[in-house]
């Protein structure tokens, strides 16, 4: 044994890279010798510390590379504008639970009426579950297949995306796709099928995704896909960003968006 124990312990922290180890073993001896832990509650406290630590640090690096156009976080959502919204629903999702069965999460409404907010709200508490996300709209999906598609490595691509646990496909419908985009996102949600969870917004609903897509075969296909493991959120209302404008409603805020 070491003539100075703290000394050696530190020592160790440092060889093993594990510097919160470093910080609370001083700290947390004093109260453990107060508390009369046992050399087991003392050991697993220290380590809890660091554990927690590096548990924070990777939902950290996971949340900035998941390519988030802002934070939002399912606690900061108004569910005051969506009463309808089952809170408990929204609740259980941010679980992140629906990940392990690799199902989806479609939010469907007028534009401003939290789809996105809640779609990155649901995402951020799946990086903090440990999971690997990414965020981009259809449409930068959309390039980015193309990209490797034209490098001839679209298949490689497909599978280094079904390595991330969630994609969320953000804007689904404001543009539409010509039959090759449209070919490629069906893709996307193919190779996901059943192997990795999406989370996607739209502010269409699922009876007008043929028009966005060119094809009702095709979209048909992929509806099928995408709600087969699902859960299906219809938001409704005004947009939230014009409640203090006097604008009641957008053009595309049509009475049919629904999710039939």
């Amino acid at each position: 044994m070491a003539e100075d124990p703290l000394k050696a312990v530190l020592h160790y922290a440092r060889a093993l890279k594990a510097p919160r180890i470093r910080d609370s073993a001083a700290r947390l001896a004093d109260q453990a010798r107060d508390g009369g832990w046992s050399h087991e509650e003392y050991l697993a406290a220290v380590l809890s510390r660091e554990v927690a630590a590096r548990e924070a640090s990777g939902a950290a690096i996971r949340i900035r590379s998941a390519g988030f156009p802002t934070r939002k976080s399912l606690e900061d959502f108004n569910f005051d504008h969506q009463p309808a919204l089952n809170r408990d629903m929204i609740a259980h999702l941010g679980t992140s639970a629906f990940l392990a069965k690799a199902s989806n999460v479609v939010l469907l409404g007028p534009p401003g009426t939290g789809k996105t907010h809640l779609a990155i709200g649901l995402a951020i508490k799946a990086a903090q579950a440990g999971h690997r996300v990414a965020f981009a709209t259809a449409v930068d999906w959309v390039a980015r297949l193309k990209t490797a598609h034209h490098a001839g490595r679209l298949p490689a691509e497909l599978a280094k995306l079904r390595r991330i646990g969630l994609l969320v496909v953000d804007e689904v419908g404001y543009i539409p796709f010509e039959q090759d985009a449209a070919n490629l996102f069906f893709q996307l949600v193919s190779s996901r099928y059943e192997h990795a969870s999406l989370i996607l917004t739209s502010n269409l609903p699922f009876a007008r995704w043929g028009d966005v897509f060119g094809d009702q075969v095709v979209a048909a296909a992929m509806i099928d896909r995408i709600v087969h493991h699902a859960e299906v959120l219809t938001l409704k209302g005004s947009s939230y960003r014009l409640k203090d404008t006097g604008i009641d409603t957008l053009p595309s805020a049509r009475a049919d968006n629904t999710a039939q």
